[in-house]
């Protein structure tokens, strides 16, 4: 035992106990800071979240609002001895991207010097041990000049990627037109038969169709009977989170800035492994302003997308893809507000499931339920799709389309599939079945994100329009003269029958709602006013068995997995709202035919939602800021 100040058995003096330990050197990407005056408590301090979350300090400086980015900059020319290059950059033509933005230099025109770098992580600290005599901007300047430099192509390859390099998963700009006049040659020549076939066999028909409906309300059912959720597992530290890349893509969208923003900057998550991209088209003058003033954190970066057809969501997804640097990648819609530990809990899963997990679903719920029946009918049916119907479909490990929104990706796989159809209006249904063809599963994740629905019935009937439309392009996609062999094969009997009863199933289903369940509600009416089938035996009643069978089954198909959902939601007040949903319905199937008549007419337009309309928010998230 020794004392402090006093000799140990070796003969070494005892350090005292009020001795301080001597501080650990800043990390080279920050320590040239220090030696031109900068802060030497936010040097610290940056040092300290770059230890604790497992990330390069410049990182961790910069995304903790301790210095800007052009500041930071700056710095590292200095210390290079190079010039530093901020705002109009002229880049020469050897200019690619995304691959001069990955790698972080670029050329430059003549005069001056021959490149420019805007280095990220470990690069900055390479650089500073070899030195450069290329000229330092930031990597948004740098994003900024690549975009200049070439719209056209990047408009182009935001549009067209997946149709040059996998073109039977894509539906491209010119393949739904005779796509739609073969499928018109089929109905009519159908419709001519029919006029000359025996009665037995149009009944036979009929039945056939109606029992085919039967196997499709049948996955509703089914999905009630599957269990709710596991419990949730034990976060991964800070460390093991890998790099997360958000992508929000926003048109028109300048009053819900403020609550976006706020949303986004709830996350829990290490600042340094963010990255956040909000991406606009370049002539949304409203949203850019709208962001202009919002204050973005450093970890926010604007991607504004060059002109271009056609103007879709997934077009401008596509822009932003190969910029994202996170191994992880998730997309929100502008209304939406997710949970704080949405990143970490999806990380984990990612973390702990196999590979063939690409993608994993969150759960959307709708908050301004309260503004009236119709957006108590929309809550309702997300309840129903997002806490029985998916979560079921993904413990039978079977197609799911996505919902568009908190959906999480292996960024990886997601460029392996070349990311989304521009030319898909519901592009998040055509990426789910394509993940499935691709030999990749989506899982549940039990986290929410509150959404907002319209509350007017028109606003309300152009969304759900685009949807229907979608969702028959989606079929035109993957069921086509070319691929249904190779679909079938790919998917399985079990997920092709889940992938028909949900995609051009849902469609129509919708188309046919009225006059199956009209037909069917009839034929139960006169069942039951009579007691008991009529004469002529098995094959006479079958098609009125059907009838009654199907009206019986829908009702279930309808009913059942809403009230459960809305149980589980512990929404009890809106039990009362479930069996008004066949009247909703009737409104989905108008949607449906309004989708296949603006399939024909305008397969590419994209009916934009109107957001930041709700009266209510039953959370109080969806107020205004």
């Amino acid at each position: 035992m020794s004392l402090r100040g006093f000799s140990t058995p070796d003969g070494r003096t005892a350090p005292l106990l009020s001795d301080p330990l001597p501080p650990e050197p800043l990390p080279p990407e920050i320590a040239f800071l220090a030696r031109q005056g900068f802060d030497a408590g936010r040097l610290a301090r940056a040092a300290a979240l770059a230890r604790t979350c497992g990330t390069d300090a410049a990182a961790a400086l910069i995304h903790a609002d301790l210095i800007t980015e052009e500041a930071y900059y700056r710095g590292l020319a200095a210390a290079l001895g190079v010039p530093f290059l901020a705002g109009d950059l002229r880049l020469g033509e050897g200019t690619r991207y995304p691959d001069s933005l990955v790698a972080g230099v670029a050329p430059l025109m003549a005069p001056g010097p021959a490149t420019v770098r805007a280095p990220r992580g470990a690069a900055i600290a390479a650089l500073l041990r070899t030195g450069t005599r290329a000229a330092i901007t930031t990597p948004r300047a740098l994003q900024a000049a690549a975009f200049a430099a070439n719209p056209v192509g990047i408009a182009a390859a935001a549009a067209d990627t997946l149709q040059r390099h996998r073109p039977d998963w894509a539906l491209g700009a010119d393949t739904q037109g005779p796509h739609l006049a073969i499928a018109g040659l089929v109905l009519g020549a159908v419709g001519i038969a029919a006029a000359f076939l025996p009665a037995p066999v149009l009944v036979g028909a009929w039945t056939l169709m109606q029992l085919g409906f039967l196997v499709m309300v049948t996955v509703r059912i089914a999905a009630v009977s599957v269990e709710a959720d596991r419990p949730p597992e034990a976060a991964l530290p800070d460390t093991a989170l890998p790099v997360y890349t958000v992508l929000v893509a926003l048109h028109r969208e300048a009053p819900v800035v403020p609550r976006l923003v706020a949303a986004l900057s709830r996350f829990d998550y290490p600042a340094a492994k963010l990255d956040i991209k909000l991406v606009i088209e370049a002539d949304d003058r409203e949203t850019d302003a709208a962001l202009a003033t919002a204050a973005l954190p450093a970890r926010f970066e604007i991607v504004r997308v060059p002109a271009g057809l056609p103007r879709t969501k997934p077009r401008a997804l596509n822009a932003a893809l190969p910029l994202a640097r996170g191994a992880c990648l998730v997309v929100y819609d502008a209304e939406d507000v997710p949970d704080p530990g949405q990143l970490r809990a999806a990380a984990t899963r990612f973390a702990r499931a196999s590979r063939i997990t690409a993608c994993l679903q969150g759960r959307l719920v709708i908050d301004n339920m309260d503004d009236g029946r119709l957006t108590r009918c929309f809550a309702i049916e997300y309840a129903a799709l997002f806490d029985v119907l998916i979560p079921a479909l993904a413990s039978w490990r079977v197609p799911i389309p996505l919902g568009g929104t908190s959906t999480h990706f292996r960024t990886g796989v997601l460029r392996e599939l070349h990311g989304w159809d521009a030319w898909n209006v519901t592009e998040d249904a055509d990426l789910g079945i394509r993940l499935a063809r691709a030999g990749y599963r989506v899982g549940d994740l039990r986290s929410d994100t509150l959404e907002e629905a319209p509350r007017a019935v028109r606003p309300w009937l152009h969304q759900r329009t685009r949807w229907m439309k979608g969702f028959l392009q989606t079929s035109l996609t993957h069921a086509h003269a070319r691929a249904p062999r190779r679909t079938l094969r790919q998917l399985g009997p079990l997920g092709t029958l889940c992938a028909v009863a949900l995609v051009p199933g849902t469609v129509i289903s919708a188309l046919a709602y009225p006059f199956l369940m009209g037909r069917a509600a009839y034929d139960f009416a006169a069942f039951a006013w009579n007691g008991s089938p009529a004469q002529g035996g098995f094959w006479a009643n079958l098609p009125t068995g059907a009838s009654v069978t199907l009206f019986v089954a829908g009702l279930l198909a309808m009913l059942l997995p809403a009230a459960l959902g809305c149980v589980r939601r512990g929404w009890f007040d809106l039990l009362t709202t479930v069996p008004g949903m066949p009247v909703y319905f009737l409104l989905i199937s108008l949607a449906a035919w309004s989708g296949l008549y603006e399939l024909v007419r305008a397969p590419n337009r994209w009916n934009k939602t109107e957001h930041g309309l709700a009266r209510t928010s039953r959370s109080g998230a969806l107020r205004p800021q």
